[in-house]
């Protein structure tokens, strides 16, 4: 077995603590799932690994954009989390919303059993057990496999504002939800932006 057999093995087994050392052994890998990359984007594709910085890939439909990111995430053995970008697309499809529906029941179970604490019943609605984690939330969480890869697919076709948005979350990994504070990620994504 040749050295880079024995590290391939190693990060196979412990994905979280271990990935690729070298270019040609991300090639190797991304080989082993079907999918073979030039030198340049194999390149691209461990630095962004290595410093835990997104990777934004550009080209025509259908040259395997959208690919990457699954095969990093299958290989990897990492959860693929999808973000379909569109025009008009809302941080509420994107990051998170609140369950107005499970805390209207709340509120009327609280009001039936005659509680009178309303600050305690507001601390418990805007509580994580209410919240609906959206893909880029769900990014941020921990996860048992180690940091999910998170595809933005079609990144251009979102407009402005949320483009903003979506720069602040990238470069600090993490989303302020003003109820609960700052929520970052304990390990960076693995980020593939498509355009």
């Amino acid at each position: 077995s040749s050295p880079v057999g024995r590290s391939q093995q190693h990060w196979a087994d412990d994905p979280m603590t271990s990935q690729p050392t070298s270019v040609d052994e991300l090639s190797q890998l991304l080989a082993g799932h079907r999918y073979v990359a030039d030198v340049g984007l194999s390149t691209v594709i461990f630095l962004a690994l290595q410093l835990g910085r997104p990777l934004l890939l550009e080209g025509e439909a259908g040259v395997g954009k959208t690919e990457v990111a699954k095969v990093l995430a299958q290989a990897l053995g990492r959860k693929l989390i999808r973000l379909q970008c569109y025009d008009g697309l809302e941080l509420s499809q994107a990051a998170y919303e609140w369950d107005h529906a499970r805390q209207l029941l709340a509120i009327r179970f609280a009001e039936a059993m005659g509680e009178r604490d309303r600050e305690a019943l507001t601390r418990e609605l805007y509580s994580e057990k209410y919240l609906i984690r959206r893909p880029l939330l769900q990014a941020l969480a921990p996860h048992p496999d180690g940091p999910p890869v998170l595809l933005i697919d079609e990144v251009d076709r979102a407009d402005e504002p949320f483009d903003a948005f979506l720069l602040e979350v990238l470069s600090e990994f993490q989303i302020s939800v003003p109820e609960l504070g700052v929520i970052k990620a304990p390990s960076p994504p693995l980020c593939i932006l498509t355009s």
